[in-house]
C-alpha cells in the first residue's frame, strides 16, 4: 500500500513540474511533447508499470525523481536564482555612461544559445533618467534587425500606449528580459532568461525608475522570480528594487486580442496614478 501511494505521489510531482515547464514555453520534455506527456501519453503495460512502481519505491538517494535535473533547479514554486543585490545609486548625470558600461560588458555575447540565431543584440532604449521603465519579453524580427526594442507592430502599439499616458517614448526607458531574439519568437527558456536577466536588473538599478511596467507573463515571472497567473499580478502595485511594479498585457497579445486593450488601459492608469500623470487633453 505504501509503495503504491509513493508511486502516485511521484507521478503527480512529475506532472506538476512538466506543467510548469509547459507554461514557461517549453514545448518538449524528454523528447516528448509536454501536452502529450500530461494529457495523452500511452499508459505502460502492466509489467512496465510494476517495474516503474519498484523504481519509484527506491530511496531518493539511490534513484532521483527526475535523474536529468536537480531538485533545487526544478522547484515548482520558486525555481529562480536569487536576484543580484540592489546596486548603490548612480549619480543622475552618470546614468547614460553607466548603462554604456553594461553594454560594453555584454559585448558580442555568446553566453547562451540565443546568440547563434541573432543578427543584433537589443540592449535598451530611452531616457537613462526615466521615471517609467517598460520591460518586455525579448526582441522580435524587427528589433533583431534594428537593434532597438519595440519597433515593430507591437512597438507601434506600445508607443500609442505611452502617448495615451501623456508621455513620449523618449521620456521612458524600454528593455527586455532577454536581449537576443529567440528562434521563431518563442518564449525564452529558463536558462536563457536566467543568463540575461542580471543585466536587466543592473539597468533597472541605474535608471532607478519610480514605476516599472512589466509587459506580459514572461517579464513579470523573471522580474519577480515567481510563477503565477498574470491575473494574480495585475491590478496591484508591487514593490520591486525600490520601484513600484505594475503588470499588464504584452502589446503582441493585445494585437491578437484587441478586446483586452481596455484592461491594459486600466493597468496603465494605475501607473499614471503612481506617477501623478494625467492623459493629454484632446484638441
Amino acid at each position: 500500500m505504501d509503495t503504491q501511494l509513493s508511486a502516485q505521489d511521484a507521478q503527480q510531482a512529475l506532472r506538476e513540474r512538466m506543467r510548469f515547464y509547459r507554461d514557461l514555453g517549453i514545448s518538449s520534455f524528454y523528447r516528448r511533447p509536454v501536452d502529450e506527456a500530461l494529457w495523452g501519453a500511452p499508459q505502460p503495460a502492466p509489467a512496465a508499470q510494476a517495474e516503474a512502481t519498484r523504481t519509484q519505491a527506491t530511496p531518493p538517494s539511490a534513484q532521483p525523481l527526475i535523474p536529468d535535473f536537480q531538485d533545487h533547479d526544478m522547484a515548482p514554486r520558486k525555481p529562480f536564482p536569487a536576484p543580484p543585490p540592489i546596486a548603490p545609486p548612480t549619480p543622475a548625470d552618470q546614468h547614460a555612461s553607466a548603462l554604456q558600461i553594461i553594454r560594453s560588458e555584454i559585448g558580442d555575447c555568446t553566453r547562451c544559445a540565443l546568440a547563434q540565431g541573432r543578427n543584433q543584440l537589443v540592449f535598451g532604449d530611452g531616457d537613462p533618467n526615466a521615471r517609467l521603465f517598460f520591460v518586455g519579453e525579448g526582441p522580435g524580427a524587427d528589433e533583431d534587425a534594428s537593434g532597438i526594442p519595440f519597433v515593430g507592430k507591437g512597438g507601434q502599439l506600445l508607443n500609442n500606449m505611452i502617448g495615451a499616458m501623456g508621455l513620449r517614448r523618449d521620456q521612458v526607458y524600454i528593455a527586455n528580459v532577454v536581449k537576443c531574439r529567440p528562434p521563431a519568437n518563442r518564449t525564452p527558456e529558463p536558462d536563457e532568461a536566467h543568463t540575461c536577466s542580471p543585466y536587466l536588473f543592473r539597468q533597472i538599478d541605474i535608471v532607478r525608475p519610480e514605476v516599472i511596467v512589466a509587459l506580459g507573463q514572461t517579464a513579470v515571472t523573471y522580474l519577480m522570480g515567481e510563477k503565477r497567473p498574470l491575473s494574480a499580478w495585475r491590478g496591484a502595485v508591487h514593490p520591486f528594487r525600490g520601484s513600484k511594479l505594475i503588470v499588464t498585457y504584452h502589446p503582441a497579445f493585445l494585437l491578437r486580442d484587441p478586446n483586452q486593450k481596455k484592461f491594459a488601459w486600466a493597468d496603465l492608469q494605475i501607473a499614471m496614478r503612481e506617477l501623478g500623470l494625467k492623459p493629454p487633453q484632446k484638441a
